[in-house]
């Protein structure tokens, strides 16, 4: 099965892989976390502590994501 857009194999991993979907709930997670902190009209340190290791949290969990769309990508062309 060939899938060329982006959207679509998010979609198909999300359906076939459990440890993409675990991650790809993790990040939707911490993305809705973000955006109440983000919607506050006023960040205490706490706050702004709390954003900054979340969005390091997403980045890490992009980038795993990233990792396993890659592979799947690759053992498709092999």
């Amino acid at each position: 099965m060939e899938l060329t857009n982006q959207d679509e194999l998010k979609a198909h991993l999300m359906a076939t892989n459990e440890s993409f979907k675990v991650l790809a709930e993790q990040h939707a997670q911490l993305k809705q976390r973000l955006e109440a902190i983000e919607a506050k009209p006023h960040l205490t340190l706490s706050d702004e502590d709390e954003e900054h290791q979340i969005k390091k949290q997403k980045l890490r969990l992009k980038d795993q994501m990233n990792q396993i769309l890659a592979q799947y990508r690759a053992q498709q062309v092999a």
